[in-house]
């Protein structure tokens, strides 16, 4: 979960412990989110707008045409060289934080466009050529811009349409974002097929199941988020987050901040410098849905972070009306019904009322409103924690103008009431309306906010076999998707696509917003396919994220109860304590777990397992005659030994230095041959990697034998049927390919086209490149 930044998270968790214990009492003993909110609002001081701007000064995201400059110099520094991709981004970004009509942002322009015309984008090229000579670009240059444009147009009259960005509209009503209001909920769509059905259960809540019988691969659902917000910088799923070769550009300067699409040519919010897109149609849309509230507190909301704004968001997008409706009573058709308070858990209804939690809206709003929040079940800290921040947010966006609120605040002394005496007096029923919500979202988002994950690249870009790792692009809130409860060893798989690039078939399900033109405005979507048979009546499942290939029981269950308050009991955990029982029951005199480990005995080669008996010495060989025990320091520091030489060899790749990345892990590859069984995950690391050493020095045959070898450990850890297999079993497919070894490519190709439509669908980009392979293998 993105939470605050630290130095908020302490301010708030001081003030909290401030407190009298009566006040920390009664705002523990709140049970109705309108209260909390309210009785926060109470405690929010200037001292607390105050500390605020602090941290915000601490993120640039004005127009500065010194930030500007120093952005061209990078941009400058990586073109010289000749890392084109690198110095487009740096442009960009100075294009970002260029003054309008500035020499500044014509410089800007005119450099990108070189950056492009090396790529071989020529039509983005000509784009930026025309909007530097439109913001002034200086004349004694302006034929530098007369000649690549004549470089470009002669390109593109050849026929040669470069590798331009597909998503980047040129100089398409160009004019700056509109002042309109937010586009319609219709464009807000998903789908669900007729195999499923929606189902509700007091102890499941609202839940998908199968009404048929559903088979392996077949498309479930698919959806768009209500709301999504980029996440800054790189997050590596796993916690890991670092960045690539472009410094500090993180995935918020690559990818459209309305439907993620990456792109190096984006459209520059005219506002502020943090706001950039994919084309002018995207940009007016993000400015009517939300940018023209975010704007002035860009640097506020990269404080309070992403879960904050995102619940902003949700609550923006839906307007007072659609919050009002939201909180209207579900009554019986002809029936009268009082108004009801809304609790904690459930909602208490009157005998001709429903209850709004046991239904499902479809992709409305209504449906997002209804998620529970299970403020109860959060410590009181974390609630206070949401409460001031909601309600720190909530007064800013109050004294950020009438163009930046337009909800009808009823008075300039009414909101100067609340800031002078710290509480909400004269604060209108909008503000407590909108705080409300925000807050009620921002609860919600704890269990219910989605992670979208997208595969990139690592490695060199031109290395023959690229490697690649999850990277959480975005937080988002899926209506539909929702529904789907966790299994730790769950039946179906997630893909989510963006920009341009989404399923044709998922974009037969879901409708497309138009710009002014009639153009398709992209979008977010995920897709949610069967990852195996599912049986009528078996319910429709998939993981939050502790999954039982990656992580053992115990975490699984302690993770998925510190987040989202539930002890699992899938198959996987079920059955992991009932074997675990019988081992207790059936365990021979030594105190040995036969659960595998992957680890060898460092005497005879038998496996290791845990011992359940002796703390000290962790792990025992599981051969009768032998029984060496092995310390689990020990067992620690040789693992540690391998991921050591693991980062310095991947750091010799990257420096173009494969000879001695391969020399370095053969040498570890014997040494974890003592201690690793072949199917251990590590194994399958080094064999990746010595696979990575080889192609980029041209010797495929020994590079697939060693990819052969990470696709059994790739295999045993995930499962025959897995999507990392089959990544794995496509970069075997390239390496045969490339090695011009005709009959182990025909053979594997089968076996990665069955895993790839399993898991991504048939019009995957993966699958039309496996085709193009096996077309040429076989003339």
């Amino acid at each position: 979960m993105d939470l605050p930044s630290v130095q908020w998270q302490e301010h708030v968790s001081q003030k909290w412990t401030g407190l009298d214990p009566e006040f920390q009492e009664h705002f523990t003993s709140l049970t109705e989110i309108d209260d909390v909110f309210k009785y926060a609002l109470n405690l929010t001081t200037r001292d607390d707008l105050d500390y605020l701007h602090s941290l915000s000064a601490s993120y640039p995201v004005q127009k500065d045409t010194q930030q500007a400059a120093n952005c061209r110099e990078r941009g400058n520094g990586s073109f010289k060289n000749r890392d084109y991709t690198a110095a487009a981004l740096h442009y960009s970004q100075g294009i970002c934080f260029a003054p309008q009509s500035s020499e500044q942002l014509s410089l800007c322009y005119a450099n990108r466009s070189a950056a492009l015309y090396h790529l071989q984008h020529y039509q983005e090229c000509l784009d930026d050529i025309a909007k530097a000579r439109k913001n002034g670009y200086p004349f004694h240059l302006v034929h530098k811009l007369t000649d690549r444009r004549t470089l470009c147009l002669k390109h593109l009259s050849g026929g040669q349409q470069g590798k331009g960005d597909p998503n980047s509209q040129a100089l398409k009503n160009n004019k700056g974002p509109r002042r309109s209001q937010p586009p319609s909920a219709e464009h807000i769509t998903s789908w669900i097929c007729p195999q499923a059905t929606v189902s509700f259960s007091l102890e499941k809540g609202r839940h998908l199941v199968a009404a048929q019988r559903i088979a392996a691969g077949e498309m479930i659902l698919s959806d768009r988020p209500y709301s999504c917000v980029l996440i800054p910088g790189m997050q590596e799923v796993g916690g890991k987050s670092g960045e690539q070769d472009t410094g500090e550009l993180g995935t918020e300067h690559r990818c459209c901040h309305r439907c993620l699409t990456e792109t190096l040519s984006p459209v520059p919010c005219e506002g502020c410098s943090y706001g950039r897109y994919c084309s002018t149609g995207c940009q007016q849309d993000a400015w009517g849905e939300h940018h023209r509230w975010e704007c002035p507190l860009g640097a506020d909301l990269l404080v309070l972070g992403v879960m904050s704004q995102l619940a902003l968001r949700v609550a923006l997008k839906a307007g007072l009306k659609n919050i009002q409706m939201a909180r209207e009573p579900i009554r019986d058709e002809h029936t009268k019904s009082e108004p009801r308070n809304e609790s904690s858990e459930t909602y208490p209804c009157h005998a001709n009322q429903l209850d709004p939690s046991t239904s499902y809206y479809g992709d409305s709003y209504k449906t997002v409103f209804h998620l529970h929040h299970l403020l109860n079940r959060q410590s009181p800290a974390l609630r206070f924690l949401s409460a001031v921040t909601v309600a720190t947010l909530a007064l800013k966006l109050s004294k950020a103008g009438p163009l930046s609120w337009d909800l009808s605040v009823t008075s300039t002394a009414n909101c100067q009431s609340a800031d002078e005496e710290g509480g909400n007096a004269g604060q209108s029923d909008e503000l407590w309306l909108m705080g409300s919500a925000v807050l009620r979202h921002v609860l919600q988002l704890r269990c219910n906010t989605q992670a979208i994950v997208m595969l990139k690249d690592t490695g060199p870009a031109n290395s023959p076999v690229q490697s690649s790792r999850e990277i959480r692009v975005a937080s988002a809130i899926f209506p539909t998707l929702s529904l789907l409860n966790h299994s730790c060893c769950p039946n179906t798989s997630l893909v989510f696509s963006t920009g341009a690039n989404v399923d044709p078939s998922v974009s037969a399900h879901l409708c497309e917003s138009v710009d002014e033109h009639g153009d398709a405005i992209p979008g977010v979507a995920v897709t949610v396919r069967a990852a195996s048979d599912i049986a009528a009546g078996q319910e429709i499942l998939h993981c939050y994220g502790p999954h039982s290939s990656r992580m053992v029981t115990q975490e699984r269950q302690r993770l998925l109860l510190e987040q989202y308050y539930f002890l699992c009991q899938c198959k996987a955990c079920t059955v992991t304590q009932e074997e675990a029982a019988e081992g207790r029951e059936q365990k021979s005199g030594s105190g040995v777990s036969q659960s595998k480990s992957g680890l060898l005995c460092c005497k005879c080669k038998g496996s290791l397992n845990k011992s359940s008996v002796d703390k000290g010495a962790a792990f025992i060989c599981s051969q009768s005659p032998c029984t060496h025990r092995t310390s689990s320091s020990e067992v620690s520091l040789r693992l540690q030994e391998i991921r050591v030489v693991l980062k310095r060899a991947g750091d010799l790749m990257e420096r173009d230095r494969p000879d001695e990345a391969l020399g370095l892990l053969n040498k570890v590859q014997f040494q974890a041959g003592q201690i690793l069984a072949e199917t251990h995950p590590l194994q399958g690391e080094l064999a990746d990697a010595m696979a990575r050493a080889c192609a980029t020095m041209g010797d495929w045959n020994n590079a697939a034998s060693h990819l052969e070898r990470s696709a059994v450990s790739i295999g045993s850890q995930y499962g025959d049927d897995s999507i990392e297999l089959g990544q794995q079993l496509f970069k075997l497919a390239q390496l045969h390919f490339n090695g011009g070894a005709r009959g182990p490519a025909l053979s594997v190709i089968p076996k990665v086209r069955r895993l790839l439509c399993l898991h991504r669908g048939s019009h995957c980009l993966e699958l039309q490149e496996l085709q193009a392979m096996e077309d040429c293998l076989r003339r």
